[in-house]
């Protein structure tokens, strides 16, 4: 495990539970929720970098902005948990955290049908 923590910006979508849990860890986190909740996709991925942030989102539209926009980012976790509950939501995350909080700032990370997988971007 990393001893320098990555700092989180947390979208709207990603539930305040998730937010709970990385600030009682130790994390610093941002929510969008807090910054303005109709924040734009761009300036959420803007603000995270420019703060050296990665974005937790279940919004598959940050993967369009990355790949194809080619935003430069901190890291973009991406979890496709459509209709999961708060405590799923939870229990995926704290699986990350715990074994891959070192290998995945600055990379598009995406959770999705129980595989997790990293992608470095370079630019």
């Amino acid at each position: 495990m990393n001893s320098i923590k990555i700092k989180f910006l947390i979208d709207v979508g990603v539930g305040k539970g998730i937010e709970n849990y990385l600030h009682a860890e130790g994390y610093d986190i941002k929510s969008v929720r807090d910054i303005d909740p109709c924040l734009e996709d761009e300036k959420i991925i803007r603000t995270a970098f420019l703060e050296n942030r990665m974005v937790i989102t279940m919004d598959k539209d940050f993967g369009e902005l990355v790949y194809h926009s080619l935003m430069e980012h901190s890291g973009v976790l991406l979890l496709r948990l459509e209709d999961a509950t708060g405590s799923k939501k939870l229990k995926v995350l704290k699986f990350i955290i715990e074994n891959y909080s070192d290998r995945i700032k600055n990379c598009f990370c995406v959770f999705q049908n129980d595989k997790f997988r990293i992608r470095k971007i370079n630019r």
